[in-house]
């Protein structure tokens, strides 16, 4: 494992959240340090994820112009795991010994798959140790 981290889609879905106010700026600021340090990570699957909520479910949901912007700008600097069927392997393996949901274990071996020593994310448990894999919660 190395210093790189990888964020979960909730933070991105956080960062556009007005609602909370407190979570938007705690992900903005995980955001840039992906981009800026270029140590974050993304898999296509928190592309997926983040963009079926963005075009569909944000109160104002982004025109097809802001999620070209959006990939170019923000994901693609950091998209570092593609889908594959040894990422599906390691997904397995993951669910069987630690009883995640499918999705969650996919992001957990994306995460391995990327030598990250971070996840963030606030859907598993906070300070979980999965290898050398350690899971935060960044809006505790």
């Amino acid at each position: 494992m190395n210093d790189s981290f990888f964020l979960d889609t909730n933070v991105f879905v956080y960062n556009f959240d007005a609602r909370e106010p407190a979570k938007t700026q705690r992900a903005s600021e995980l955001i840039r340090s992906a981009v800026g340090s270029k140590r974050g990570v993304v898999s296509y699957q928190v592309v997926q994820e983040f963009f079926n909520i963005a075009l569909t479910r944000f109160a104002k949901p982004f025109s097809v112009r802001e999620a070209e912007d959006y990939l170019s700008l923000t994901f693609k600097p950091i998209l570092a795991v593609h889908s594959s069927p040894r990422l599906f392997l390691e997904a397995l393996h993951i669910q069987a010994q630690h009883q995640f949901s499918w999705y969650d274990a996919l992001i957990v071996a994306a995460a391995q798959q990327a030598n990250c020593s971070i996840l963030y994310t606030e859907d598993m448990q906070h300070g979980r140790r999965i290898g050398e894999l350690r899971i935060e919660n960044p809006f505790r």
